[in-house]
């Protein structure tokens, strides 16, 4: 007897969790997932923050297309001038602080941390990373290493030396940043810690003290960036710019792609002493870039931006219960907060079985997320929000 496709995906695709959904979906568009047995659900995920223009963006398939029909992969990053890839490049620059000029492109969000972590030690000639409790940047090594959450960690020690906490809107801390200090890396709105949103004060007062020490400020905006919170990037809402800017997830339209910026007189360090100091194979792969170009394009047209929050506010309002402990939100990046871990799964599991598919954090259990495309009407938004708000009222009652 034939293996089924789920036999196969259980038994032949390495597994990261014993209780994957396992929706076989054939196909995709706008804010659904279409699946072999004729179920449709809305993905109130966005693929976790990724497909910020839903599925098959009419433009975005067509750049995709057109890319294809010149060139794909054709030699290791860093090589051969190719004109997706510097038309990206230049539409990140155009809409970043001046001094964000150099875009080193990577495959994912953990890639892009881990370039900004040799960035920063190669500029400052120091060891010491600093980060802040609740955080997840990845789980490569040096990713994981300054994430926060010991039960992610402890089998895989001893992880990077040198490394420690800061806690998030807690001035007093800031004072653990010294002269030895490489970087403090933050994500400007922390994802899976639950969406924690820092103190604008707190941002200014972080910035001005890698600036007194010498520090540079990492910025991770692979979850919020890409107009996730209204904005291209999250950390204009607070009025810091980073040193070195990380992205990922939703810069490539659906398909692999991250990217950390900088400054060049820091970037150009990588050419040196040793040459070649930083490489990879598929960074900046034309396909990936053709895509990336579609989706800001489209994030940056006429009210684009403005409509996400107006979408978040009503979606902040009509999800509505008294269970719900606290919401915490920031454009279309929202955490329900629950009493108990076992109430939200349970919610996650009628919510899926209904047709909307929600999801959890990894380090904050008792709050479910959603972060829909941007691009969800407001139809979608009413028709998804009273099966949220049924299967919470189900659950709790």
């Amino acid at each position: 007897m034939e293996p089924t496709d789920k036999d196969i995906f259980l038994n032949n695709i390495a597994q990261t969790s014993p209780f994957p959904f396992l929706l076989e979906v054939e196909s995709a568009n706008g804010i659904y997932l279409h699946t072999t047995d004729g179920k449709s659900y809305m993905d109130l995920i966005s693929g976790v923050a990724v497909s910020n223009l839903g599925h098959q963006h009419p433009k975005v398939v067509d750049a995709v297309k057109k890319q294809l029909e010149k060139h794909m992969h054709i030699m290791v990053y860093g090589e051969y001038v190719q004109s997706s890839v510097n038309k990206l490049a230049k539409l990140l620059i155009d809409n970043l602080p001046q001094h964000l000029n150099s875009v080193y492109f990577c495959n994912s969000g953990a890639e892009s941390i881990e370039g900004a972590l040799k960035l920063a030690k190669r500029v400052t000639g120091r060891t010491e990373m600093l980060s802040f409790k609740g955080a997840y940047h990845g789980s490569t090594h040096g990713a994981l290493s300054i994430s926060s959450n010991e039960n992610k960690k402890y089998r895989f020690r001893p992880l990077l030396p040198d490394v420690g906490f800061l806690r998030l809107n807690n001035f007093e801390d800031l004072n653990l940043i010294t002269k030895r200090t490489a970087c403090v890396v933050i994500e400007t709105i922390q994802g899976d810690a639950g969406v924690r949103i820092p103190e604008k004060k707190f941002l200014g007062a972080l910035r001005a003290r890698c600036i007194e020490t010498g520090a540079l400020l990492i910025m991770d905006e692979i979850q919020s960036g890409i107009g996730r919170t209204g904005k291209l990037f999250a950390f204009e809402h607070f009025g810091v710019e980073p040193d070195i800017l990380c992205t990922a997830k939703a810069l490539g339209g659906g398909l692999p792609l991250g990217a950390f910026i900088a400054k060049k007189d820091y970037m150009d360090l990588f050419t040196n002493n040793p040459m070649l100091g930083h490489i990879n194979t598929f960074g900046g792969n034309p396909m990936s870039c053709a895509a990336a170009v579609a989706t800001i394009e489209v994030i940056l047209e006429g009210n684009f931006l403005e409509e996400v929050e107006r979408k978040g506010a009503k979606i902040e309002k009509l999800i509505s219960n008294p269970a719900i402990i606290e919401v915490r939100r920031k454009g279309l990046m929202f955490a329900f907060e629950f009493e108990t871990d076992q109430i939200v799964n349970e919610i996650v599991k009628e919510c899926l079985e209904n047709g909307v598919i929600c999801f959890w954090f990894l380090s904050c259990p008792n709050s479910f997320r959603i972060a829909p495309p941007l691009t969800i009407t407001d139809g979608e938004i009413e028709k998804a929000c009273e099966i949220i708000n049924n299967a919470i009222k189900k659950v709790v009652n």
